[in-house]
């Protein structure tokens, strides 16, 4: 059930770096191109601790195919 919430939490972050690209893009001054760089970076970082989190997950379950045989790193 987690997973589920990942996904609205992931698709409501990507709409909120969006909306930061566009107002970069369309900024007058130094302030809003930062703030809007800003939060779509953070976007960014978020997902792909989102991404993290999931695969972190699915390693300590111990999903078969995730962990090598040998218990050795590759």
């Amino acid at each position: 059930m987690e997973a589920v919430g990942d996904i609205i939490v992931g698709a409501l972050v990507l709409v909120l770096g969006l909306i930061g690209l566009v107002l970069a893009s369309g900024a007058l001054d130094g302030e809003i191109f930062i703030f809007g760089l800003s939060l779509a970076g953070f976007a960014v970082l978020f997902e792909f601790g989102l991404i993290r989190r999931h695969f972190d997950r699915k390693d300590h379950a111990g999903v078969a195919g995730s962990r090598p045989r040998d218990g050795g790193h590759v």
